[in-house]
């Protein structure tokens, strides 16, 4: 019998919270274990501990074993180890950690998505305080942060860290991969309670159905009844053509996202702080994303460094009609989540015609006025999402009417 090796994670002196597993499989002589870990003399034992019985449950009893750790956590030890034995054994078993009762919650339709943070799907050190962050949404992505060599790597460490990190009440989001990899990436994720799939590279209807239909079918084998929204990412020139029918193309559809590196790549132009060559093509998203009844999410603005025009584009991005953007750094964050609320001078307004609305209804007023200004029914159900958003936010009491003056 000849020795089979594989190794699976990461290792280095700049890799944090991950570990590196080798294993070399022998004809006999029992499992031989070797450990290093900056965190040995603590640690040590459970890490051994856990090797053994994630070794014996995939029935591997002879092998040389090779640790070496950088304060993984055991969700990433349990991923590495099942990722280096599916490289060299058939075996068709899963090892998952306990699911934690604070991730079984679920999201609604209207999410405020404001932020949502990429995460690379095959860094540990990156996700585990992700939570902290306050972004809406954290993704751990499969597709453009993983190498093409480690995309079964990241799909079980992303697997797992959806059933045991925090991420303190934000969106759980996937990026998954385009065609047959995106397939797998569903069955190893949907069961495990992720709130929303994000589908790069989008450029048909028939792309979102696919998807839609997977996943369909895999929550009726495990029957599993929570929905899992979709956000299609529309990044190609046809994919800007099609946007229409990609948001529309089911109820599992929430949001739309627009992808300007890729799309000014397709367009074969230089993408621009000023945005002038994609307006077009956000103006269109934003508008195919209302006439579906969905939100429109923008892009991420690439220069972590500068948050002053990071405002600035807030701003433009939030009167162009999105509702959120993707965040490449925890830093962005705060500013993004500020630039989409809505500030005082829209609440005051908002109360104000929600107020003139009611007064108006309880006189059978057929006409409403606030000043000098009519008011029709698609102002007062803006004023009166503006309102519901304060409220949720925490920037307007629920009581606020009492309060009001009459």
């Amino acid at each position: 019998m000849n020795s089979r090796i594989a190794t699976a994670g990461n290792a280095g002196p700049k890799v944090r919270s991950d570990c590196q597993i080798t294993i070399e499989l022998k004809p006999k002589g029992g499992i031989s274990l070797d450990i290093k870990s900056k965190v040995k003399s603590i640690y040590g034992k459970s890490i051994r501990t856990l090797c053994l019985e994630m070794l014996e449950y995939f029935a591997i009893r002879n092998a040389l074993v090779s640790v070496d750790d950088s304060g993984a956590l055991p969700v990433v030890i349990m991923a590495r180890i099942e990722a280096a034995v599916k490289k060299i054994t058939s075996t068709g078993l899963v090892f998952l950690p306990e699911m934690s009762k604070d991730n079984l919650y679920s999201t609604e339709h209207d999410w405020m998505r404001f932020s949502r943070l990429y995460l690379p799907g095959n860094t540990p050190g990156l996700m585990i305080n992700a939570g902290l962050h306050s972004a809406r949404g954290i993704i751990l992505d499969l597709e453009d942060s993983v190498a093409p060599d480690k995309k079964e790597e990241a799909r079980l460490l992303v697997r797992n860290a959806l059933r045991q990190l925090d991420f303190r009440g934000a969106e759980r989001m996937v990026r998954i991969n385009q065609g047959e990899t995106g397939l797998k990436d569903l069955e190893a994720v949907i069961p495990q309670n992720v709130n929303m799939v994000l589908i790069p590279k989008c450029e048909s209807a028939e792309q979102v159905r696919r998807f839609d239909d997977h996943i369909a079918k895999i929550s009726k084998a495990m029957k599993l009844k929570k929905r899992v929204f979709l956000m299609p990412i529309i990044e190609t020139a046809l994919g800007i053509e099609n946007c229409f029918t990609i948001a529309s193309a089911s109820p599992s559809v929430v949001a739309a996202a627009i992808g300007l590196e890729d799309l000014t790549a397709d367009m074969g132009v230089q993408r621009t702080a000023e945005g002038t060559e994609s307006l077009y093509a956000r103006a269109r998203l934003v508008m195919a994303a209302k006439a579906a009844g969905i939100q429109a999410i923008d892009s991420v603005f690439s220069d972590v460094s500068d948050l002053d025009t990071l405002r600035k584009v807030v701003i433009q991005s939030k009167a162009l009609g999105f509702e959120g953007m993707g965040c490449i750094h925890p830093r962005q964050i705060r500013i993004i989540n500020e630039g989409y609320a809505p500030d005082s001078t829209e609440i005051d307004k908002a109360c104000r015609i929600d107020i003139a609305f009611r007064e108006a209804s309880e006189k059978g007023l057929g006409v409403v006025a606030l000043g000098t200004k009519m008011i029709d029914a698609p102002v007062v159900t803006r004023a009166r999402r503006t309102i519901e958003t304060a409220v949720r936010l925490g920037l307007l009491p629920d009581n606020w009417r009492e309060s009001s003056p009459k």
